[in-house]
């Protein structure tokens, strides 16, 4: 039997399901021991008390065995109710229309109840709204009579002790007990919380603690960060290597092409050029994550302030929709050149750009989309790879590229803890481009 529906209705976070955990036995345990204990125990010790207490209410009712109405019930009882502590007297008028009280928690009541009109017949009501007297209602032969005795001669006196006792003790225990658990989840979340800012690409100060386990996958965590620390380092040294060695050659063709007619010279800088713009394209690739730290931002100005550069510059992108108001924490000059090549690409392939914000409680997306053809469904992963240029389905003749743009985006989304969608426009046609981040 699949108990997967269960999940809905549970806690998310680990420190409520091992309080969970924790609370539900404590509470099914102290609840069945009071069932229990009430059940088998106090009902049956008031059981025999009330029992007990019934045959010294017949011996007393044995004295107006032949009485009448007009029989002085003080005098006839004396000899009986004075050793057994009984007080009695005539009933009221009224009597005979009284009812059965008890307090609604007085759970012993409701077995003195039953118990005295078993035992004694005679017996019309029990009153016990006082928890130190009951009094019963009589029909005997001398009329309605009112009998009167201490309350502790047919239950506990104080039946609720050890009740009382479990409660406190349980919840003294169950706070010990989260006190500890908190001890041993704290780790826990040191590690959750140093993995979730080293994915948002910030490396926060952490030291394996906690139990066993808890040493281990820390200290499994902390190598595999140093291990992509050094490859990312590694990647940049490199990449960042070549390109400062490949500017110098550069130089020295732009100086010897300045020599040559116009009509050599042209062609030849457009190559350089080319050349020249694929060695930007490493080095923004070879940044990657490494940018300055992380502060508030609007993103909408952000977005704005973008939109209106490429006005600028002579480029056809437009503010689209604009929805929400607020600041997110960004690395502002990363997240500028993943959506500048995001409009990059956009005017490229797709004549025209346009560039919406939405910002929510929960997410921030920027949202880049163009006229062009767009990228089909199963070669949008290999888009987002680097140097991956899709032949088939962009336009290669409007612009020269390294098939790094979408790449660069993406690791730039991935640094921020989010994630860029390629989808089609359906406003424009051609790629959407989104950029989506958690707050």
């Amino acid at each position: 039997m699949s108990f997967q529906w269960l999940t809905n209705y549970l806690p998310r976070g680990i420190y409520a399901r091992a309080a969970l955990i924790m609370v539900l036995p404590v509470v099914f345990v102290q609840a069945v021991v009071s069932f229990v204990f009430v059940k088998e125990h106090y009902e049956d010790v008031t059981r025999q008390m009330t029992i007990t207490a019934s045959r010294e209410v017949r011996l007393v009712l044995s004295v107006f065995a032949n009485a009448d109405e007009a029989t002085d019930i003080a005098t006839e009882a004396a000899p009986i109710i004075g050793p057994l502590a009984m007080s009695l007297r005539r009933a009221e008028v009224g009597a005979a229309e009284e009812t059965d009280q008890k307090y609604w928690y007085d759970f012993t009541g409701i077995t003195i109840t039953e118990w005295l009109h078993i035992q004694v017949p005679e017996v019309t009501a029990v009153d016990l709204s006082n928890d130190r007297v009951v009094r019963l209602i009589l029909d005997t032969e001398a009329g309605w009579i009112e009998l009167l005795f201490d309350r502790r001669r047919v239950s506990a006196s104080a039946p609720h002790q050890l009740l009382v006792n479990m409660v406190f003790f349980g919840v003294l225990i169950t706070i010990v007990a989260f006190i500890y658990m908190r001890n041993q989840l704290r780790p826990i979340k040191r590690l959750a919380n140093a993995a979730e800012a080293f994915g948002r690409g910030n490396v926060i100060p952490y030291t394996p603690s906690g139990a066993t386990e808890v040493r281990a996958a820390g200290t499994a965590f902390v190598d595999m960060r140093t291990r992509i620390e050094r490859q990312i380092e590694t990647r940049t040294l490199m990449l960042s290597g070549v390109s400062h060695d490949l500017r110098t050659p550069l130089t020295r063709m732009r100086l010897a092409l300045s020599m040559l007619d116009d009509e050599d010279r042209i062609p030849l800088e457009r190559d350089v050029d080319d050349m020249q713009g694929m060695i930007d394209a490493f080095l923004s690739f070879a940044k990657g994550e490494s940018e300055a730290e992380p502060e508030d931002t609007d993103p909408i100005a952000l977005a704005a302030g973008l939109v209106a550069n490429a006005q600028r510059g002579g480029q056809p992108v437009t503010m689209g929709e604009i929805e929400g108001t607020g600041t997110v924490t960004l690395r502002v000059a990363a997240m500028k050149r993943a959506l500048d090549n995001l409009i990059a690409n956009a005017v490229r392939y797709g004549q025209r750009a346009e560039v919406s914000v939405r910002l929510s409680e929960t997410s921030l997306r920027f949202r880049v989309e163009d006229e062009g053809q767009g990228i089909p469904e199963d070669m949008r992963a290999d888009a987002q790879r680097p140097f991956v240029r899709l032949d088939q389905s962009r336009n290669q003749d409007r612009g020269s590229g390294v098939g790094l743009g979408l790449a660069i985006a993406t690791d730039i989304a991935r640094a921020h803890g989010g994630v860029l969608r390629l989808g089609r426009s359906e406003t424009l046609g051609g790629l959407r481009a989104d950029i989506v981040i958690a707050r």
